[in-house]
């Protein structure tokens, strides 16, 4: 069963990533992601979690949620991955690992950093280069949250907008949308690995408060990068928070 590498404090917004064992494609068929989909649509209704944008890879996946519960959270990686690891075991005939090692999590602090989470998660296959665009990659957030989708919505884009200091939804839309374009269009699309390696990003305030409720862990490294976003993160070489 999977398990996160991370230090879980209850009513945080979660930038969660999972990669499938050697960073093997084994997501790469359509059929695989629809099943992945549609076993997360019902995980999120069984645990009491809000998810703000997810993206499902070929050999990884994207998960921003929150969740007052402690315990809930993990919960529900833990369920949705490790059945899903067996649906495709079964499916494949196979024995072995589907996912490699623990899930990963970041804590995300709410105004511009929560903006470029959520756009960095839409950019995925765009990084890629599979699509030129988030709007052609169906198994991403990016059409629920621009309003095109209307049935089978799987986000809580009313408290995700609350969060954000909007007055509904549809400024939600409007405001990722352009978000979205700009960062095509100035060709702003490299890796940057602070949403998936590190323990928090915010504010210098914001990750030194997360520091000091994370003692457990051994040489913290807390700094910033251009943008003026701040991170805190386990000092192990292997790290590389601030590259692309």
């Amino acid at each position: 069963m999977p398990r996160a590498n991370r230090y879980i404090l209850p009513g945080y917004i979660y930038h969660l990533t999972h990669r499938c064992h050697d960073r093997k494609f084994l997501l790469r068929f359509r059929i695989d992601r629809n099943e992945y989909f549609r076993r997360l649509m019902k995980a999120v209704r069984k645990h009491r979690i809000d998810l703000f944008n997810y993206s499902v890879t070929c050999n990884h996946v994207h998960l921003l949620a929150v969740s007052n519960h402690l315990a809930d959270l993990s919960r529900f990686v833990q369920q949705l991955d490790g059945e899903f690891a067996e649906y495709y075991n079964l499916r494949k005939g196979r024995t072995g690992s589907f996912w490699g090692d623990r899930f990963h999590c970041t804590i995300i602090e709410g105004g511009d950093h929560l903006w470029n989470c959520l756009r960095y998660i839409d950019l995925n296959m765009v990084r890629a280069e599979v699509v030129g665009h988030p709007r052609e990659w169906r198994w991403c957030g990016y059409r629920e949250l621009t309003g095109q989708v209307k049935r089978f919505r799987l986000l809580n884009t009313d408290r995700l907008a609350a969060l954000l200091g909007l007055t509904d939804r549809y400024a939600l839309a409007t405001i990722h949308e352009q978000r979205i374009a700009e960062a095509i269009g100035d060709k702003r699309l490299i890796r940057e690995g602070i949403w998936t390696e590190c323990i928090a990003v915010g504010s210098e305030s914001f990750v030194r408060t997360i520091a000091s409720k994370s003692r457990r862990r051994k040489r913290l490294q807390i700094a910033s990068i251009e943008n003026g976003s701040w991170y805190v993160r386990e000092d192990i070489a292997r790290y590389s928070c601030a590259s692309s």
